[in-house]
């Protein structure tokens, strides 16, 4: 989906085209894939399987409490165009059979925890070794003593509410400034591994600053860390990059009181990956995007096993259709698991012990 995005707006203008992708082709860092097999397989195979899958029912609908306060700091929690706020749906636009069955059953969560002990599953805990094994129960340990960061919302709550997320699109909220700097700032800042002496390269036009300098410094720091934490900037950067990228794909163009028209910005786009506009940082962002891709692909070819028990259900009360529906799913997780060059998660933590245990902590 963002790979399409951002082929869409490639056809936009041939300026942006010719300014911002001459460099995206070749190897990825840390990967032995390149951007050229990625965009072919997204594109011929997986995009739009994917769509037709998320324009179902079951996908469509999510339940979440929009009214929780930010655990951080004080928010306003207001978008900057009255059009961006999310909109519930009402009882009766929400299916029957997923009003009634909810998602996450009590049944379903039971079963979550029986498939630890099954049989076809059990052969992954004899390939551990001893100390794979202890170090998972470091991790356990750590994060049962450590303070709760991602709290899931309760789905019985009466806060919460059914989503349609056809209807509410990822796309440019106006929501910018110093409150929208202070989250991502606190995301890379707090979880990078970086000292606070190595800044960070920015939008220089947002913040009238160049960035060369600091790019340069930032990422002579990065290539010095090990690929882990390498791995894990790319990882947030990328995902910096897709939001970017989605909400310069859906922009309010035009608002006014008898026409209001969404569309592709390709200024904005620019100002955010344009490598002059960006003292050469912004193909690096988008590069860091096709990094993520290869992440989630291999994080979705392990996770068939469990999708492939007969006890799975995608449950919205209309039984052939669900039917139909796991069957594509299934699918689109054999087609990532045949990728054959995803990226490889075995390359991680395979290094000095005792320095692998202080990153995963």
């Amino acid at each position: 989906m963002k790979l399409v995005v951002l082929m869409l707006l490639l056809q936009v203008s041939g300026c942006a085209e010719s300014r911002c992708f001459c460099q995206l082709t070749g190897d990825l860092d840390d990967c032995t894939c390149d951007v050229e097999t990625i965009d072919g397989f997204n594109n011929n195979q997986l995009f739009s399987k994917l769509q037709t899958l998320l324009e179902s029912d079951y996908f469509r609908f999510y339940k979440v409490n929009l009214n929780k306060a930010c655990p951080f700091w004080s928010s306003s929690s207001h978008c900057g165009l009255k059009d961006c706020a999310v909109k519930p749906c009402s009882p009766n636009e929400v299916p029957e059979g997923i009003r009634s069955h909810n998602k996450y059953s009590a049944e379903e969560k039971e079963q979550l925890v029986k498939c630890e002990l099954a049989e076809n599953l059990g052969a992954v805990d004899i390939s551990l070794s001893k100390a794979t094994r202890e170090a998972l129960l470091n991790w356990s340990k750590h994060d049962d003593e450590a303070e709760r960061f991602c709290v899931v919302d309760d789905e019985e709550s009466p806060d919460s509410q059914y989503v349609d997320l056809l209807l509410n699109p990822e796309r440019f909220t106006g929501y910018r400034g110093p409150e929208a700097w202070q989250i991502w700032n606190s995301i890379y800042e707090e979880n990078c591994f970086k000292p606070y002496t190595i800044k960070r390269p920015v939008l220089s036009s947002l913040f009238h600053s160049s960035p060369g300098s600091e790019s340069k410094t930032f990422y002579s720091w990065l290539e010095g860390q090990c690929v882990e934490k390498r791995a894990f900037y790319r990882l947030i950067s990328g995902l910096h990059s897709s939001i970017n990228i989605h909400l310069s794909a859906r922009y309010l163009l035009e608002d006014s009181w008898f026409k209001k028209k969404w569309g592709h910005n390709v200024s904005e786009f620019r100002q955010r990956f344009d490598s002059e506009l960006t003292g050469g940082e912004g193909p690096k962002r988008l590069r860091n995007l096709y990094f993520l891709f290869l992440i989630e692909l291999r994080a979705l070819a392990k996770a068939l096993p469990f999708f492939q028990q007969p006890s799975f259900r995608l449950f919205t009360g209309r039984p052939e259709e669900d039917r139909r529906h796991k069957e594509l799913l299934l699918h689109i997780l054999q087609l990532a698991r045949s990728f054959p060059l995803a990226f490889d998660e075995t390359s991680l933590f395979a290094g000095d012990e005792k320095e692998a245990a202080k990153i995963k902590v």
